[in-house]
């Protein structure tokens, strides 16, 4: 429940026992410079599928000698999480399909709303609206650059690292994504420098019972 300014006045669990907010179709610019940057920086670019950052995920897989990462695209994990079925190569394969047939339909502003709205932000917490009020008790556009990029971080591993579990290493994952958002010229270095001196929030805040 929203009052006429959109401050949020009351919120409601969902039946599932997760904090879901409504889909919202606007990705404030902050939240969609970061998380374009951190999970799939050729976004605006590929068709669903990067063969770039397959081979990339490849190699540091072998290198590594375990799984550390998948290759996905922003787009192959909305289909993911419509899908819900359990991680193997197959599935990997039917996911680079239907991401293609994804991107033929829905532009990618859309494709990257339907993510926002839906990412998994650690604990019960879904999509960028619900785990904004959650964590830092205002709107996703009310957000400061290092807010917005600890929430882009988020959904990378929700149930390792989130702001209760792992902080030091959820810091050094949002201030190495503000380095690159300094890199590619998106903040300047004061506004970098300023952020990584911001601490995380400490626990998820009770939503408004207004």
């Amino acid at each position: 429940l929203l009052d006429k300014n959109e401050k949020l006045l009351n919120a409601l669990i969902a039946g599932d026992g997760q904090w879901r907010f409504p889909h919202n179709d606007s990705v404030p610019d902050k939240f969609k410079a970061s998380v374009v940057e951190f999970e799939d920086h050729t976004f605006y670019s590929h068709i669903g599928v990067s063969a770039r950052g397959i081979a990339r995920a490849i190699k540091q897989n072998i290198s590594n000698g375990k799984v550390v990462s998948g290759g996905s695209t922003i787009t192959m994990q909305v289909m993911r999480m419509s899908r819900n079925k359990q991680r193997t190569i197959y599935q990997k394969l039917v996911e680079m399909i239907l991401a293609t047939r994804l991107e033929a339909k829905y532009t990618k502003d859309e494709i990257l709303a339907i993510y926002t709205s839906n990412a998994p932000m650690g604990g019960n917490v879904v999509g960028l609206d619900a785990a904004s009020w959650r964590y830092f008790q205002r709107s996703p556009n009310e957000l400061s650059w290092a807010e917005t990029a600890t929430l882009a971080v988020l959904p990378n591993a929700p149930s390792l690292i989130h702001v209760g579990k792992n902080r030091t290493a959820l810091k050094n994952k949002r201030d190495r994504l503000l380095k690159r958002l300094y890199v590619k010229g998106k903040i300047d270095k004061e506004t970098m420098e300023i952020a990584m001196e911001e601490p995380l929030p400490e626990k998820p805040h009770t939503l408004p019972q207004l």
